[in-house]
């Protein structure tokens, strides 16, 4: 992960971490990493970490129990939730950038769609309905 100094090191890493959640890294019910862990990975300060995770744990993503550690929820709704919310920033991001050059709701579907299934893309693609 590259941290960047234009925003708290502390909210970089808890996106990370939601990313990891949302993207099943880090599987619902799974242990997630010690803040020692996770802190000598990202080359920051426990503290720094500790302050990331509850973030998530006041999210409801994740819990941490006394002696066994921080898990995942297991609370699918929950993650369907932040995964949402991750996807409609990104879109609207993409709304804007698109519309600030000109393009239309048709442009950008049809190019959505073509750049989908581009084959420099594989191992980017998923399968399925987006509802």
């Amino acid at each position: 992960m590259d941290l960047d100094d234009s925003r708290p090191i502390w909210v970089q890493l808890a996106n990370d971490f939601r990313h990891r959640i949302v993207s099943g890294q880090w599987p619902p019910g799974s242990k997630v990493p010690s803040v020692r862990e996770l802190a000598a990975s990202s080359g920051v300060n426990p503290n720094t970490v500790q302050r990331a995770l509850g973030a998530l744990d006041s999210e409801g993503l994740t819990a941490a129990e006394r002696t066994a550690g921080r898990f995942v929820t297991t609370r699918t709704s929950a993650i369907d939730s932040v995964r949402r919310s991750l996807a409609s920033g990104a879109t609207d991001s993409y709304i804007d950038t698109l519309t600030a050059i000109g393009m239309d709701l048709d442009q950008t579907a049809a190019l959505l769609t073509e750049r989908w299934w581009a084959p420099d893309r594989q191992g980017h693609q998923t399968t399925g309905d987006a509802s």
